[in-house]
This record gives C-alpha cells, structure tokens and sequence, in this order.
C-alpha cells in the first residue's frame, strides 16, 4: 500500500526563531486575557456605515418628544379656559340669576288660501308675537338674519323675518311681521283636511322662529347666540280677521 504524504507546516522565516533556539527557550503561545467591565461605563458606538441612520433617528426621536410636549401644552391650554370660561358662567349666574324670556302668539289671521281651487296660492299671515324679559340686569339684541316660517302639516306656507330691536332689562315688547308665500302648491289630502278643519272651525298651524340675539350682561355683550322658538297656534278660519283658538309656544336656545 502506498503511504499517502501530508503536506508539512510552512517553514519558519529564516531568523524569526533563532533567538529563541539560541537561548534554549521555545516559543510561547500568545496569553489570552479578560477584562470585566461594569454595564454603566459600556458605550456603544454605531459602525461607521449606520452612523447617519443613527443621527437621523435620534433626530427623530427628539423630533417627537418636541412634538409631544407641545400636544400637551395644548391640551392643557385648552383645559384651563374651560376651567376659566367655566367659573364664569358660574359666578354671571349667581350674580345675575338670568332666564330665558318667555314667547307667546298674540295675534294670526291668515288670509290667501283658496280650498275651491287647485290653482297655487300666495298665502298671506299677520303674526303678532310677544316676548317678554324678565331679567332685572340683563338686556337682548335682536340682530339681523333671523327667519319666521308657517307650516300647515309639513307644508311651508309662508315666510318672513323679526324686525331688529333691542330688548331692556324687565321689558315686554310686541313684535308685528308680515309673512307670504308664493305659489304654494296644495295637495288634494291637504285641501281635505282643511276642508274638514273648516267643518270643525280650526285650523292647527305651527310657527317657528329662528332668531340671532346677544344678550348685555352690564356693558358687556356675548357672542351671537341663536333662540328658536316653536308655536302651536290654532285659528277659527282662513281669512281676516281669525280668531285664535288655542296656542303654545316653547323654545330652545343654540349657545355656539
């Protein structure tokens, strides 16, 4: 059997032992060491390929506490006028113990509707609406924009607006406006039931009225604030002068 030959170590470089030899010494292998580091004095250093990835999110990271504090700041901003806004609403109320002004029909006569005909109409209301103040320090701006309408089921007959005035403390004012419509179109069920509301001699209408108002607290004046007021008003006959039979009035009231 042939013997097979390994192929020897590479010969040392001529001279890098022979002091060694020459000293009787071998040569020593290279010591290994371990150095123990405490975890708080360990720094870490990204590799220079990931250095800007590693700016660039340590950037970010600041970016977003920034933006975090400044959420916050806001919310608490926010927080404190209410709180504010809050503590004076209480106190105006203790001091001037405000209430709604109370609203009720005095006078509807209607005219222009013609139940013998299928023909449009162009109805014709008188309303008289008074309101009545009974707050001892506080005053109200009727403004411009405000809307009156008439329905007769869910049919808008006629519309109009509230004249621009101005309200004082402890006051009752009587407000006139003319309302109109212009070829309304009844349907034949709505000619009937008036038909049958003329046997029974009323006629059940409702009124609603949408008015921009500030009220003066002193010398001071709130933002606009909007008051709607919802009338059931019922009527002897579709012609003037209409008697009124029955009515009721409420109202509710949009602060923003």
């Amino acid at each position: 059997m042939a013997e097979r030959v390994y192929p020897a170590d590479s010969p040392p470089v001529s001279g890098q032992f022979s002091d060694n030899f020459s000293s009787g010494e071998f040569p020593r292998k290279p010591a290994t060491y371990v150095i123990q580091v405490p975890k708080d004095q360990i720094y870490h250093v990204p590799p220079p390929e990931n250095a800007h990835r590693f700016q660039h999110l340590s950037q970010k990271k600041v970016h977003r506490s920034r933006c975090r504090c400044c959420f916050c700041s806001f919310l608490a901003a926010i927080f404190i006028l209410v709180v504010l806004a809050g503590i004076s609403l209480a106190v105006i109320y203790l001091v001037f113990r405000p209430e709604a002004p109370k609203y009720s029909v005095e006078g509807f006569s209607v005219s222009g509707i013609n139940l013998l005909s299928p023909s449009p109409n162009s109805p014709k209301f008188n309303v008289t609406v008074m309101s009545r103040n009974g707050n001892g320090q506080i005053g109200i701006y009727y403004e411009k924009g405000s809307t009156v309408d008439v329905f007769y089921e869910d049919v808008d007959l006629c519309n109009g607006a509230l004249p621009v005035f101005y309200q004082p403390a402890k006051n009752v004012t009587v407000v006139k406006t003319v309302l109109t419509g212009s070829k309304i179109q009844l349907t034949s069920g709505i000619r009937k039931e008036m038909h049958n509301d003329l046997s029974r001699k009323s006629f059940p209408f409702k009124l609603k009225i949408r008015a921009p108002v500030k009220i003066k607290i002193g010398s001071v004046k709130t933002w606009t604030i909007t008051v709607n007021v919802y009338c059931d008003v019922t009527v002897d006959k579709l012609a003037a002068p209409s008697r009124i039979v029955s009515s009721k009035c409420s109202h509710d009231v949009d602060l923003w």
